[in-house]
């Protein structure tokens, strides 16, 4: 592994911190901040009913400043209920039919809501990424489909998903790592937990009003000789086997993801 940070870390570390590109003020779910909201987006359709009209969203306070309540007896019907709304208006991100955790500050899972909202709403998210080696020194990476929403045609780890609401930590883990690269974790040597990595930024998602809160669960393994990921979903163009230098030389040359470049970082120590 390398010691000395090349100097694209820094930056891309900064860019991963940065502030909201608008004011952003805070998203209530049962008394409780999880998330956060553009105003001006909000203005738009907070104060109509939503749907059959059991839902609200409301303009109350928190900790002395404005922020928006969403109230109904249902949390997760009340979030995708405003989740389909944005949709109507245009402002929302890319539609998955797929549920993610919606949380407190304390880890408590309050509701799930549509994959394609969480950054319009501010929610944070949980993803998994796994770095695969070889054992003479090489490193399985992906490029990404063209048709992806996010980042499509750019390298990427061996694996990188979201964790969704069925699933825990694990579960993403094995599951992602089957459908993106049609391994199973009891084939791979050593797999370890090697640490986390957290994004929060402006999204252009909705017309630009997102915010990015993500943390990145990564992991590590060693690929036996001989075997060789296989996509089984379709969300990956190709493989590639590299030596570590050559990763290295992509990183610096910005060819991967964001989020891959700044776990690949942390794999080599810098």
């Amino acid at each position: 592994m390398t010691a000395a940070a090349p100097a694209w870390v820094a930056a891309a570390r900064d860019a991963a911190r940065r502030a909201p590109a608008a004011p952003r003020v805070p998203l209530l779910l049962g008394g409780e901040r999880v998330g956060s909201v553009d105003a001006q987006v909000f203005d738009d359709i907070g104060l109509q009913r939503l749907l059959d009209k059991r839902w609200q969203l409301l303009k109350t306070e928190y900790q002395g400043a404005p922020a928006w309540a969403l109230a109904g007896d249902d949390p997760t019907a009340a979030l995708n209920a405003l989740a389909v709304a944005l949709r109507a208006a245009g402002r929302c991100g890319p539609w998955r039919d797929e549920q993610l955790a919606v949380c407190a500050a304390d880890g408590r899972r309050l509701a799930t809501v549509e994959r394609g909202a969480v950054r319009v709403l501010g929610i944070a998210t949980r993803a998994v990424h796994l770095v695969g080696c070889t054992p003479d020194g090489s490193m399985w990476v992906q490029q990404r489909a063209q048709t992806k929403a996010n980042n499509p045609g750019m390298w990427d780890t061996l694996m990188g998903g979201m964790v969704s609401a069925a699933d825990d930590l694990d579960q993403a883990l094995a599951r992602e790592t089957w459908e993106e690269a049609g391994l199973r974790l009891a084939e791979l040597e050593g797999l370890a937990h090697g640490g986390q990595v957290d994004f929060a930024l402006p999204s252009d998602e909705g017309g630009g009003c997102g915010y990015m809160r993500e943390r990145i669960a990564w992991f590590r393994a060693t690929l036996p000789a001989g075997l060789r990921p296989v996509n089984q979903d379709g969300e990956v163009a190709r493989f590639e086997l590299l030596h570590h230098a050559r990763v290295q030389a992509r990183l610096a040359e910005g060819a991967f993801t964001p989020e891959a470049a700044l776990v690949l970082a942390a794999f080599y120590g810098w």
